[in-house]
């Protein structure tokens, strides 16, 4: 997939000068960072956030601050980290920004120095598990859901826990119509089913299950939804959910399951580059996103779930911990524990038990 890049339309120089303003609770001297953004005239973001959802969060960003461009690099997770590192090791041009719902590939890439520490003035006001070392930060609050074709499963089929999934699908007729992400081409379905081994009791179960089903793989959410809507597939496993209930308010054949014993979290991880050509660009746009306004726009406009408590409505933390229940709610913590799975041997390994059990046709 070819990188599809969108500009963030800049207004005019004297609509900058009037607008771009030190927001309200910040510090005075965040004068200086606005002013240096303003030199720079613009940020590059590498980001695995579909362009449509990115598009109303560059908009207000342009409209807060003008003059400032914002290029914006819309990738898959593998693609946005496999970029990032060959650009580095060949000197060239890169990211200011780096923003990607592949959790532990952003968390190596800011345990081995990548990141500029950065204490956003937004810090205090997302959760402890989502900031790290004041370097790498969560910026979303997204299920990993259950999708299923309402059309072909009778209400009573469709499964509530991760154990009732695992069972369902040894049935005849799911053979070659369970679907879920390819954990070798698709950062975050890694990253998905190597949490899913932490949480899961029975997790072997589940991979054998999956063999027996003779799953179907895909590396993007888009395209599992898309057979999951035809009739293709019957069911998805690990869907990304912000995308799936987004959906599922206009396509009336999908439905979405949000499993009652435990439903993992994952939080886009943004960080900034420590190389960056226009930093000042870059903690602008880092504190945008992690601000009220920034959140409100990524609940009501990006529908990707504000991660922040004070932000409320449907696409939010606050509602979805409702809807699930505090305790069942298990988000991916914004920390290098999460890389374990990521050293060549245990990634070997966990590969290896994937297609011995999963993986077999």
């Amino acid at each position: 997939m070819f990188a599809k890049t969108l500009i963030g339309a800049a207004l005019a120089t004297l609509a900058s000068s009037a607008l771009a303003q030190v927001p309200a609770g910040y510090p005075a001297d965040y004068q200086k960072i606005i002013d240096g953004a303003k030199k720079e005239g613009k940020v590059v973001i590498y980001g695995a956030t579909d362009s449509k959802a990115a598009q109303p969060l560059i908009k207000d960003f342009n409209a807060l601050y003008p003059g400032i461009t914002v290029e914006y690099n819309d990738m898959n997770s593998t693609e946005v980290y496999n970029r990032f590192i060959s650009e580095v090791a060949a000197g060239g041009n890169t990211a200011d920004v780096m923003w990607s719902s592949a959790m532990d590939l952003q968390m190596r890439l800011a345990s081995d120095g990548y990141a500029l520490k950065y204490k956003s003035v937004e810090a205090a006001k997302i959760p402890g598990w989502a900031v790290w070392d004041d370097t790498a930060y969560g910026t979303t609050f997204e299920p990993a859901a259950i999708v299923y074709n309402k059309r072909m499963l009778d209400a009573k089929e469709v499964p509530q826990t991760h154990a009732d999934f695992a069972k369902l699908i040894t049935q005849p007729k799911f053979k070659d119509k369970v679907t879920t992400y390819d954990i070798e081409k698709s950062g975050v379905g890694f990253m998905f089913m190597t949490q899913d081994a932490r949480e899961n009791t029975k997790f072997t179960e589940l991979l054998n299950a999956f063999g027996e089903a003779k799953v179907r793989v895909q590396s993007s959410t888009g395209t599992m939804m898309e057979r999951i809507s035809s009739g293709e597939n019957l069911i998805g496993y690990n869907v990304l959910g912000s995308y799936a209930l987004v959906r599922a308010k206009t396509d009336p054949s999908i439905g979405v399951v949000l499993p009652k014993d435990y439903t993992l979290i994952l939080s886009r991880v943004q960080f900034i580059n420590k190389a960056a050509k226009n930093p000042n660009g870059a903690k602008l746009w880092l504190d945008y996103i992690l601000s009220k306004r920034g959140q409100s726009v990524i609940a009501d406009h990006s529908k990707l779930f504000a991660i922040r408590a004070d932000v409320t409505g449907e696409t939010t933390s606050a509602e979805l911990i409702k809807l699930i229940g505090a305790a069942n709610v298990k988000p991916v913590p914004v920390h290098p524990i999460i890389l374990q799975f990521l050293g060549p041997a245990k990634r070997m390994a966990f590969l290896k038990q994937w297609k011995e059990t999963a993986g077999k046709k």
